[in-house]
């Protein structure tokens, strides 16, 4: 049996990584104002230019349904969480780890931060709105197909313990459509995330898209004012000129701080229309490189197992010698057996129950038990939206749709992001 030790080490990186889908990047995915009446919008739509295949340029026009409202910050768990799947899981689409350690690892709080405090709550808020944000775009770049094509996916569903107390991992599944975008080359954009804190939520979108229209060229497009200030940072469309001039300014003097660009200019070119144009920056190419994540001994499995008694050296070798899904599945129901039954359950420790499972699933003698995938199912149908949000959404239905619109709870059911959509479109 592997021997644990009471004092447990954690191992942290200097550096953090975020990871941007190409084609989410060049649009804001909500707008930086609050809705006057609300305080949040519920829908946003912006548009953005691309070539085609006749290389003939097009309009793209991208709807993004939100029943719990989107803020900006939530774009910084939406990047760090994809770079997190992208690097430690299985290349399933599926992140199980603790709340503390993805938020470790994405530099929002160090090792000896309090569990279960404040960022846990930010965190958990963000999770809810994101899992039940619908995107819709008639005109999404797949690389693997090489051609623009008509999408409608969310970001991801997610599972976590209902006790908000529990030392167990919370599991976020992506959605395959959008995974697979980010999966394919040329479909995602890595990027220090570490820097990208820093700015402002305007200039962390004009961050991104300076990366990603800056990579391996010399000459840099030059953005149309409004287009760039409304459509790619979010800004409010009812603006004056000379107030998104300010607004786009400020923006591009925080990336001139960071040498991301510089000779950045605002000046009014043909037909009178206002032009933004910008160099690369003499740091721009250092920034494309940093941001790394850690290796394998900052396994996602690690803090699981460290919870459960192993020392590190201990939890490293497990995490080599078993399978991804089938560690995450053990640590879950041996940490879920411990909160419900107690440490009277385990005949000789929670450490030597998970060594012998693991043993034991991984030759096809052991099943999880009936009552963790009992727990299992409870905990997804707690994931679905809140009362307020069921609310929001029917609100939504009755702004679109007009009052005659039957909502969800007439009903007696939950209508999907997805089939609003379709309804939408």
């Amino acid at each position: 049996m592997e021997k644990a030790v009471p004092q447990r080490k954690r191992r942290s990186s200097r550096s953090h990584q975020g990871l941007g889908q190409l084609s989410l990047i060049e649009h804001a995915l909500c707008p930086l104002h609050r809705n006057k009446s609300s305080g949040i919008e519920l829908s946003h739509e912006a548009r953005f230019h691309y070539t085609d295949s006749d290389r003939k340029r097009r309009q793209a026009n991208v709807r993004v349904i939100a029943p719990l409202g989107l803020f900006p910050s939530d774009e910084v768990y939406l990047w760090g969480l994809l770079a997190l799947t992208m690097a430690y899981a299985s290349g399933d689409g599926i992140l199980t780890a603790t709340p503390h350690w993805c938020l470790r690892r994405m530099g929002l709080i160090d090792c000896a931060t309090r569990r279960g405090g404040r960022q846990y709550q930010q965190f958990a808020a963000a999770i809810e709105r994101l899992s039940i944000v619908s995107y819709l775009s008639d005109a999404c770049y797949d690389p693997a197909r090489a051609e623009h094509r008509k999408v409608s996916f969310h970001f991801f569903s997610y599972s976590l313990p209902v006790n908000p107390a529990s030392d167990r991992a919370w599991t976020i599944i992506w959605d395959p459509v959008f995974f697979q975008l980010v999966q394919q080359t040329g479909g995602g954009m890595k990027f220090d995330l570490k820097l990208y804190k820093t700015l402002s939520p305007a200039a962390r979108r004009l961050f991104l898209l300076v990366l990603k229209v800056s990579y391996g060229k010399r000459r840099l497009p030059v953005f149309e004012l409004r287009h760039l200030a409304v459509d790619v940072l979010g800004f409010a469309s009812t603006l004056a000129v000379r107030d998104m001039k300010v607004k786009v300014r400020k923006a591009l003097e925080q990336l001139e701080a960071v040498g991301a660009v510089q000779n950045s200019t605002i000046t009014k070119g043909d037909r009178s229309q206002w032009q933004v144009a910008f160099e690369r920056g003499d740091s721009l190419q250092h920034i494309q490189r940093s941001g790394t994540l850690a290796a394998e001994h900052d396994s996602p499995l690690i803090d699981g197992l460290l919870t459960v008694g192993f020392d590190h050296g201990s939890a490293a070798r497990i995490v080599q010698r078993y399978s991804h899904r089938l560690v995450a599945e053990w640590i879950d129901i041996t940490l879920a057996a411990r909160e419900r039954f107690g440490e009277a359950h385990f005949r000789k420790s929670p450490m030597a129950f998970l060594l012998d499972s693991l043993k034991k699933a991984q030759s096809g003698e052991r099943t999880p038990p009936d009552w963790w995938q009992q727990s299992k199912r409870a905990e997804l149908r707690n994931q679905k939206p809140t009362v307020r949000g069921q609310q929001v959404l029917s609100r939504l239905m009755n702004e679109v749709f007009g009052e005659q619109s039957e909502s969800p709870a007439k009903k007696n059911k939950p209508e999907l992001a997805g089939d609003l959509l379709k309804r939408l479109a």
